[in-house]
């Protein structure tokens, strides 16, 4: 955990603004995705905000894979409990989901705020890939 406030970033802005609004973004029709596409595009010399940029689009599709096993659970739940005839499994099942999609929620947030505050703070499961990329 880093603190790598440098300077402004190739948009204009202050690089931990720009770091932090790649997540917050994304919480409004997906913005976040078209901001890291243009911050990692257009910035070569900003390490934070490249940074940011990478790990919130590797955060996406996460979320999106998350959000098919979601569906998918829910489906197989519905069915295997409509031939028990009580919902105890769905209600396994959509637990341990809800739990994972707060988890991946609250890794959002966390990731955001140490941008805004200017700290790299690499994310359990994409963190290193996102260095790698932001390099």
């Amino acid at each position: 955990m880093q603190n790598m406030s440098s300077g402004k970033s190739a948009l204009g802005l202050d690089a931990n603004v720009v770091a932090g609004l790649c997540y917050v973004a994304n919480f409004v029709c997906y913005l976040g995705v078209v901001l890291s596409i243009i911050v990692l595009i257009t910035d070569k010399s900003n390490k934070l905000a490249r940074f940011h940029a990478a790990q919130s689009l590797l955060l996406i599709p996460l979320g999106i894979v998350f959000f098919v096993v979601y569906m998918i659970g829910f489906g197989v739940s519905a069915a295997i409990d409509s031939a028990l005839g009580f919902p105890l499994f769905m209600i396994l099942v959509m637990l341990i989901l809800v739990v994972i999609g707060l988890g991946i929620f609250v890794m959002t947030i966390i990731a955001a705020v140490k941008g805004f505050q200017g700290q790299t703070y690499k994310l359990p499961i994409i963190g290193n890939f996102a260095d790698s990329i932001s390099n």
